[in-house]
């Protein structure tokens, strides 16, 4: 009587494996960066005084990861405005003619 054990052992295994361990890592990824939005958003509303929903757009990592250039806009807000985030130091920066800003959302910091 034969069994199907090779199969199950070499090809139904890893498969199952590699599938779960792809499963952690994106998933990870994807809660880990739905956190940072979070803290974005709550420190944008500490340093604009303000507890109404603020909305962000246009979200790039800049600095290897290491800061976040973006634009957010308050509930009662008219426009977008700029900001930059340091996700090492949680510093967050609204004033665009600033050293940290240009230096790190700047054109040349793009490019």
């Amino acid at each position: 009587m034969k069994t199907s054990r090779p199969f199950l052992l070499m090809i139904l295994i890893p498969v199952i494996g590699t599938l779960a361990l792809a499963g952690l890592i994106f998933g990870g990824q994807a809660m880990s960066d739905s956190g940072v939005d979070g803290e974005i958003k709550r420190a944008l509303a500490a340093e604009l005084g303000t507890s109404e929903d603020i909305d962000l757009q246009h979200l790039q990592d800049v600095q290897y990861g290491y800061g976040i250039c973006g634009a957010y806009k308050a509930a009662d807000g008219d426009g977008y405005a700029s900001f930059y985030y340091a996700t090492t130091s949680d510093r967050l920066t609204l004033d665009v003619n600033s050293r940290e800003y240009t230096d790190n959302c700047g054109l040349s910091a793009i490019c």
